[in-house]
């Protein structure tokens, strides 16, 4: 049995700058890792059939889990889709994670649904990690900063 987070966000940001937060290896560094997590980006090919490898380090204690994954589909500003693979052996399967980015009134309508979540980590926490995250892409992507 695997699970599933369903994920529903407006941000004031336009599209272009959300999808590129999503594809930047040093924008995802700093917004992805939950809260009390480092994030090391050792490659990301964002292109259809293009690959990515990272990992996160629990801040408290040193333990790290890496994965990776490959891109099934880019559709700039609209649609990211890739697979996800923790390299842990505990952890088994292939997660499918799929974003969708809608241009709104106030910004972008952002809609995550990652599938295939290992039964052995709680659905409940995937949504804490990527409630924290959502905040920390909100503060990276939302600022207008004219320099």
């Amino acid at each position: 049995m695997t699970g599933t987070v369903r994920l529903h966000r407006i941000m004031r940001a336009p599209a272009e700058r959300v999808y590129r937060a999503f594809l930047n290896p040093q924008a995802m560094a700093k917004w992805m890792p939950p809260d009390g997590f480092t994030a090391d980006f050792e490659h990301l090919d964002a292109r259809v059939g293009g690959t990515f490898k990272a990992s996160f380090t629990n801040f408290t204690n040193g333990h790290s889990h890496s994965f990776g994954g490959e891109y099934q589909e880019l559709v700039e500003n609209e649609l990211i889709r890739y697979t996800d693979k923790f390299d842990d052996p505990n952890l088994p399967g292939t997660m499918n994670v799929t974003i969708n980015l809608k241009t709104v009134t106030c910004g972008t309508e952002l809609s995550i649904v990652q599938e295939g979540i290992p039964e052995m980590i709680p659905v409940e926490m995937c949504y804490l990690g990527w409630q924290e995250s959502m905040a920390a892409l909100a503060r990276l992507v939302e600022p207008e900063i004219n320099q």
